[in-house]
């Protein structure tokens, strides 16, 4: 589903990303982690076609971001860690202009709007501006928005921050139920346990190299998710 091939990406003489490559295949979960300045958000925008990179391939099932972004951004979403929405409208509104954009039907918007708005609990609030909005409600309707077209990619930059426990659990019964219709889902994340529990694959990036990438029980052996993380930070510092 997705295959990233040393990926580089520089901001003047700096390598954000250094020759990156992973692959997740449909119906895994990988968790990305990192500390702060490592090149997750940068990979991740790489992925979307936010941001062009300088060296490397990344293809999205099937489809070359560099020769084929628009088939690569209908097949995916993006949740960025603060997302920005139009303030202006209301919630109902804003799902509809992005339904619009995917070209999804009036009948199946709805229902996968009210699917999601339902397990969240913010159905009735979507006639209110999203400007009246907590942070909270406004990453529920960012999900909500991102999955109206049934991505087979899913893309999200630190998806819990903001989230009360209960649509947390939620979005992880949300993000297990994709995997099982053959979705993939790569993930950026400081919730170590999180990760640990609820992804098939990992991969630990530091300074914009890939220093750990593969299945979680062969990544963590008889330790945890936090102490081989840890690890590596100690023996990289």
């Amino acid at each position: 589903m997705l295959t990233i091939q040393n990926l580089t990406k520089r901001y003047g003489d700096k390598a954000a990303v250094d020759h990156l490559s992973l692959t997740i295949h449909p119906g895994e979960i990988c968790a990305f982690i990192g500390p702060n300045g490592a090149g997750k958000t940068t990979t991740i925008k790489s992925v979307c076609g936010i941001l062009p990179f300088d060296e490397g391939e990344i293809i999205v099932d099937g489809h070359s971001v560099r020769t084929d972004p628009l088939a690569v951004k209908q097949s995916l979403a993006y949740i960025p860690d603060n997302p920005d929405l139009y303030e202006f409208m209301t919630g109902e509104k804003y799902i509809g202009f992005v339904a619009d954009v995917y070209g999804v039907s009036r009948a199946d918007r709805r229902d996968r709007m009210l699917r999601y708005t339902d397990m969240f609990g913010i159905t009735e609030n979507l006639a209110q501006p999203i400007s009246s909005y907590s942070h909270g409600m406004k990453q529920k309707l960012a999900v909500t928005a991102a999955l109206i077209h049934q991505p087979r990619l899913l893309l999200m930059d630190e998806p819990f921050v903001g989230l009360d426990p209960m649509a947390a659990h939620d979005l992880k019964e949300i993000m297990k139920s994709m995997c099982q219709n053959g979705c993939a889902i790569f993930f950026s994340t400081h919730v170590l346990e999180v990760a640990e529990k609820l992804c098939d694959q990992v991969a630990i990036i530091r300074q914009g190299k890939l220093l750990v990438n593969g299945p979680m029980d062969q990544v963590l052996g008889d330790s945890s998710l936090e102490d081989v993380f840890l690890e590596l930070e100690e023996n990289h510092a």
